[in-house]
């Protein structure tokens, strides 16, 4: 099913295809797999770059003319059309769902969320497109899908760019995330240079984590450990700046809560995809950093 819709700037195509839940089971339970056709007006017989989403858990980029975002959508769209995926189990793909009473069954359910079925996936929209070989921007987790895609169907590809997700050869992924111990003690030291008040400010949210204090706008008590992980903004250009504008605040404010609503929200309705995601934690004394699936750390005091 195809739905055009007008956006000021951007023609937009929404596409719907019904599959396998399971790619080995054609006849078994079915999901549906979404993804938004964006081109300039003037571009829709371009040939398609697919950008997959970083994450996992994460939808695609929701598309806008006036202003345009996300920022490097106007000079992709000067070469190609883009198809944003939904993931599946992501945006208006059919979601994951709520983990049920068995872990084990969970556990199984979630092999069918991977990198190689999302993959399985983009060849379905391929076909249905009518694409003899397209491109793709694998963005994080997206890379990793990305080089999957070479691995299993490198006929189906002109050329792969990547922005992350690189995975290292012969090497575990203990090995790789242990390297960024290093890094994180220095954005973390550098921070406390330039916010040095934010110290105690630090000790004082993750001490009322501890007594139950810190909530989220349903009254849900807020973890130690969910906080910790407002540190991964470290690595990002104005990252610093974004986090000092949280800790100023009283955390009994109204005014942090609204900023503690999307992890929180991530955190208890895709409870299953992010243990998937989660790398095995290594504590280091009283405060861990916190490995995720991109590679940030959480923030130590």
């Amino acid at each position: 099913m195809a739905v055009e819709t007008p956006i000021p700037g951007l023609v937009t195509v929404d596409h719907t295809l019904s599959l396998p839940l399971n790619h080995a089971d054609a006849g078994g339970e079915r999901i549906e797999v979404f993804a938004r056709e964006v081109a300039a007006p003037d571009g829709r017989d371009r040939p398609f770059l697919v950008y997959l989403q970083g994450g996992p858990g994460h939808e695609a980029p929701r598309p806008t003319g006036v202003p345009a975002a996300p920022s490097w959508l106007p000079r992709a769209l000067r070469d190609f059309r883009v198809l944003m995926l939904d993931q599946r189990g992501t945006g208006r793909s059919t979601p994951y769902g709520a983990p049920g009473a068995d872990p084990a069954a969970d556990a199984e359910r979630l092999t069918h969320f991977r990198a190689d079925a999302i993959v399985r996936d983009a060849e379905s929209f391929r076909e249905h497109l009518g694409a003899d070989r397209w491109s793709l921007l694998g963005q994080s987790f997206g890379g990793f899908c990305s080089l999957h895609y070479l691995g299993v169907a490198p006929d189906s590809l002109r050329e792969v760019l990547f922005t992350g997700g690189l995975p290292p050869v012969g090497r575990p992924a203990d090995d790789v995330y242990a390297t960024t111990y290093a890094a994180m003690r220095r954005l973390n030291q550098r921070y406390h240079r330039r916010f040095p008040q934010d110290r105690e400010r630090l000790a004082r949210l993750l001490d009322g984590c501890d007594a139950g204090d810190v909530r989220d706008p349903q009254g849900n008590p807020i973890s130690r450990r969910l906080i910790r992980t407002i540190g991964h903004v470290l690595g990002m250009d104005g990252g610093a700046e974004t986090l000092h504008y949280l800790l100023e605040r009283d955390p009994a404010s109204p005014g942090v809560q609204p900023r503690c609503r999307r992890p929180v929200a991530v955190q208890r309705t895709q409870p299953a995809v992010r243990r998937a995601a989660r790398v095995k934690l290594r504590r280091r004394g009283r405060h861990a950093m916190v490995g995720r699936a991109d590679g940030s750390r959480g923030l130590r005091r």
